[in-house]
């Protein structure tokens, strides 16, 4: 480590799902932060932002561009609310301060988590930490994995939703009939010999929705999910 810890760098990340089931918001993030610098006497140069992303991997705009900064050594210390806010893997963890925290000689400084990367123990219990980490990431998958298999097993519908269908109060797939005509009046228009753009402004709908509508392949959703979708809807 240098002598004179002096810049600093904050990095805070939330992704959609994280922010709506633990309230952690990227402002509450940012305050925190700013208030630790403030407290520590450090130069808080910038805090870099990944809002949106999930911690499984590295591959974020903000992570990398903080990545690019340490190996400039533009920086001597990061500063972040929480360990899983940078990573969540493990193997990235040891990555960052192995190739590029220490490589560097950058500090690594959690808000909410008392480690010091400087010395053996800080190092020591950071990988704990990252040990952790990683098994509430496993568990997580663990449990989603139980809960699709158990609505599938129930005959609820699990996945991206199908062009002309909705779920029902029962979590099952069922016909929309307002989007089934639409469906229906796109093939019909295409097989007129309708380009995508006559069908658009027939439909007064965008072309890629058209793409979709024209494309929508009703018969094998009817033979799997919905016995009684009409035979003059599917062809």
């Amino acid at each position: 480590m240098k002598a004179d810890i002096t810049r600093a760098i904050g990095y805070v990340r939330v992704s959609t799902e994280e922010q709506a089931r633990e309230g952690i918001s990227i402002e509450a993030q940012k305050e925190r932060i700013t208030a630790l610098a403030t407290a520590k006497g450090w130069n808080l140069i910038k805090i870099i932002e990944d809002a949106g992303y999930s911690g499984k991997n590295l591959n974020r705009p903000g992570a990398k561009a903080l990545l690019d900064i340490c190996r400039k050594t533009e920086v001597d210390v990061v500063i972040v609310y929480k360990l899983d806010r940078i990573t969540r893997k493990q193997k990235d963890l040891w990555y960052l301060l192995e190739e590029i925290f220490e490589a560097n000689q950058v500090g690594f400084v959690s808000v909410t988590e008392a480690f010091d990367t400087t010395t053996a123990a800080g190092k020591a219990f950071l990988g704990m930490l990252g040990t952790f980490a990683q098994l509430e990431r496993d568990l997580v998958s663990e449990r989603t994995r139980e809960a699709l298999s158990h609505k599938r097993a129930k005959g609820e519908w699990v996945g991206r939703m199908p062009t002309g269908f909705r779920i029902n109060d029962d979590g099952k797939l069922e016909e929309d009939p307002k989007a089934l005509k639409m469906i229906a009046r796109a093939k019909r228009l295409r097989r007129q010999g309708a380009s995508f753009g006559d069908i658009s402004r027939a439909l007064g709908t965008s072309k890629t929705t058209v793409y979709k509508l024209i494309n929508a392949h009703l018969r094998s959703l009817k033979s799997n999910y919905c016995k009684g979708l009409s035979d003059a809807i599917v062809r």
